[in-house]
């Protein structure tokens, strides 16, 4: 375990709390679901990795709004509003179950032909539920409005949720954290790095290292098809309050909303430079984007007309990856499981931590310490069906 330590409080009634200046306002609060018994950790996974743990379980902190605190927190949990990749994601997939009511045997074989797929799965054993990791990944590949910031290579996978359907009780969707703390081929890394040290299978294997259950399925939405997507639509209103001319992104804006084209949408949400509150604020303004495209999506004039919805479909293919096991009909299933997750009758929220600022040294930053007894009760509780619908976990 790395030696760790706190930033500064800049509360003096809250001893040992560490301010958080960094981050930016996020999304509304999942509380810890009454109830919820311990069980003995399920491991599927040969793993020899280990996720971090603190010397002696953290007590609940109590975190207050002021000014420059970006993150509202009551008795460790944090306060945060639903991600709207979720809406993207299931309007997305339920264009493709459309796609395969409508066309039929036909269309399953264009779908299937479409897919592109990569090895992502590792061979831990089947748990009595399937799980399905979904992934959205900011990926430097040449795409128009990339702009010229040579110093981010790669891509992260800022958007980690897991999707677990039981074979009876609540579906749930669960987010991990992109600052999670974990410890991968001897190092010590945020878990949005993983994928593109080590490659999607090892980013697989830290989930099931933190859930305790196999990952059956694995779908990635690369930003960097968003252009098209956007392009397809005819453009995308969106806004913001302040003048850009961000070369890094490629993005040139005048305050207020405007029209954007593929181009501009697509650096509309990998600028954070010239945004003052840095990666908080590129998520807020991904979440905007995907928000508009699902709206766009949704409209009678693309839905109507089968040319427009087929580009609008041929484009969201395009901006996906799935495993190398799936197929359509396993995207039907992950849009059944998507929506009755989201649903009232659901489970939603994210895993439990004990440290959302904790600093590991070696030049990580700031990480998110994840509670690993909790999140096994979490998700073996989630596996078998038997959690209640509502809210979870710590962020």
């Amino acid at each position: 375990m790395p030696s760790g330590h706190h930033r500064p409080s800049a509360d003096p009634q809250t001893p040992g709390t560490g301010a958080r200046h960094s981050r930016s306002q996020t999304p509304p609060s999942f509380s810890p679901s009454a109830g919820a018994g311990h069980q003995k950790a399920r491991r599927t996974s040969g793993s020899s990795k280990t996720t971090p743990r603190p010397a002696a379980a953290a007590a609940p902190v109590e975190y207050h709004r002021n000014k420059g605190h970006n993150r509202d927190m009551r008795n460790g949990t944090a306060l945060v509003r639903r991600h709207p990749l979720r809406r993207f994601v299931a309007i997305l997939l339920l264009v493709l179950l459309l796609a395969l009511a409508v066309l039929a045997g036909g269309g399953w074989f264009w779908i299937n032909g479409k897919l592109t797929r990569d090895r992502m799965l590792t061979d831990a054993p089947g748990s009595e539920a399937t799980t399905w990791l979904l992934l959205g990944s900011d990926q430097r590949d040449g795409s128009p409005g990339a702009g010229q910031d040579t110093s981010i290579t790669g891509f992260r996978t800022d958007t980690i949720l897991v999707l677990t359907k039981p074979r009876h009780g609540a579906a749930s969707l669960i987010s991990v954290p992109r600052d999670s703390l974990v410890k991968q081929d001897g190092e010590y890394m945020k878990i949005n790095a993983v994928a593109y040290t080590s490659g999607y299978r090892a980013l697989t294997g830290q989930i099931e290292d933190i859930t305790g259950h196999k990952v059956d399925h694995v779908a990635l939405i690369r930003f960097g098809g968003l252009s098209k997507v956007v392009d397809a639509l005819g453009g995308v209103r969106l806004c913001y309050d302040a003048d850009v001319n961000d070369p890094n992104s490629g993005m040139v804006w005048s305050r207020g909303c405007h029209q954007a084209d593929g181009g501009m949408a697509l650096a509309f949400t990998r600028m954070r430079y010239s945004d003052p509150k840095g990666d908080f604020g590129r998520a807020e303004r991904q979440r905007q984007a995907i928000s508009a495209i699902s709206a766009k999506a949704l409209q009678p004039s693309v839905m109507l007309n089968p040319s427009r919805a087929g580009k609008v479909l041929s484009s969201g293919l395009d901006a996906l990856v799935v495993d190398e096991r799936a197929n359509p009909i396993d995207l039907m299933h992950m849009v059944l499981a998507f929506r009755s997750a989201s649903s009232s009758n659901g489970v939603t929220g994210s895993v439990y931590w004990t440290d959302p600022d904790y600093y590991p040294g070696g030049g990580i930053g700031s990480t998110v310490l994840l509670d690993q007894a909790r999140n096994t009760d979490l998700f073996n509780q989630l596996a078998q069906g038997s959690h209640a619908a509502g809210t979870v976990g710590g962020m």
